[in-house]
């Protein structure tokens, strides 16, 4: 009898299909987030939920300027039926290009806007509590976009260059992902005084490429979405490495991508848009915590255990309900109940998940 060979390639992807995590049924609310007649939404870069069901949403409209380096951040809050209620922080000097929005414990409301180099702390009445960074002054001779020469200039104290997110711990520090260029996680207290930071480029441990999301669990371990590198790194409070997660579900080759070509699959260089690579992250409240993290292509949100098992998934890109394109941010106030803000799609959706058990 003659002996079959199979490639290797194709036994990799049958020993993955028979791990393949279940498909979590899920709806989307139509037309949840109820915009006055003279308001639009542009990239809806963050979406956040506070504990009364308030939504607040970072879109990046409302633009001025020239085409090219225009102000774009607008911070919106909606009611738990989704009626709008207000606009936060109209015309704030910090807004240029806003790129996340969260609630901490204690009911703030905080920004990172990547074009102003800032994040901004807003007490629940929606006034400015503290500032962190500093934008470049429009008076300098030498104000313009920052570069991103390599090796990276040294980060500073204080100061962010293309921040991107920010998570908390019980004792009120604040973790902020700083960034696209600077490639590290700053630490401060709860009076904002500079603790530490760690981190720098590379794809080592502790190394990162496009620290793009960040989240703290109950037990203080900080989740850092490494977009670049294609993976969750897991630190303790301190910045000491523990373990990193990875998301290796397998998925039709043909998948159509949310927009451009569909992107190569590779396993070295720049992990983008590569399928798992983490473009957001959000961890569920107690007391059973869970991890959610959602890609660009092929466009999905994978619900996760806190050690990195996969308990399941959904999605794809499109740009109808139910399907996303390049989701930017996540909520997760319950496991079952997840907002998404997306930047193609210049919208928010409330998704409703069945359980998985």
């Amino acid at each position: 009898m003659k002996r079959l060979v199979f490639p290797l390639f194709l036994l990799l992807n049958l020993a993955l299909c028979a791990q393949q995590p279940p498909v979590i049924e899920y709806t989307s609310v139509p037309n949840f987030l109820k915009l006055p007649s003279d308001i639009y939404f542009g990239e809806a870069a963050g979406v956040a939920v506070n504990r009364k069901g308030h939504v607040f949403v970072l879109s990046r409209g409302n633009t001025t300027g020239p085409a090219y380096a225009a102000a774009a951040t607008q911070l919106l809050e909606f009611g738990p039926d989704g009626k709008y209620i207000r606009e936060i922080g109209h015309n704030l000097y910090a807004w240029s290009y806003g790129h996340a929005v969260k609630v901490d414990p204690e009911e703030n409301l905080w920004v990172a806007d990547k074009g102003s180099d800032m994040v901004i702390k807003f007490d629940p009445q929606g006034r400015v509590a503290m500032v962190f960074g500093r934008k470049q002054e429009a008076s300098d001779e030498g104000t313009e976009a920052l570069r991103h020469v390599k090796p990276p200039l040294p980060p500073i104290d204080g100061m962010f260059r293309q921040v991107t997110d920010m998570a908390w711990d019980k004792a009120g520090n604040t973790y902020i992902s700083d960034g696209y260029i600077n490639s590290r996680v700053a630490k401060v207290d709860k009076n904002g005084n500079w603790i530490k930071s760690w981190g720098e480029p590379g794809d080592g441990p502790g190394q990162f490429s496009v620290p793009h999301s960040i989240a703290v669990d109950a037990k203080g371990n900080v989740y850092v979405a490494d977009r670049g590198n294609r993976r969750i790194q897991v630190f303790d409070g301190d910045g000491n490495f523990l373990r990193q997660i990875t998301i290796d579900v397998p998925f039709d080759p043909n998948a159509r991508p949310a927009i451009g070509p569909t992107p190569v699959q590779t396993v070295s260089g720049n992990g983008t848009m590569q399928a798992g690579s983490p473009w957001a992250i959000c961890i569920t409240p107690g007391p059973n915590q869970v991890l959610f993290s959602s890609d660009a292509y092929p466009g999905r949100i994978y619900k996760l255990s806190l050690d990195g098992k996969v308990l399941g998934y959904l999605g794809e890109s499109g740009k109808q309900l139910k399907q996303f394109g390049w989701i930017h941010e996540m909520a997760c106030p319950s496991e079952h109940e997840l907002y998404v803000s997306e930047l193609l799609n210049w919208r928010v959706q409330k998704l409703i998940l069945k359980s998985t058990k």
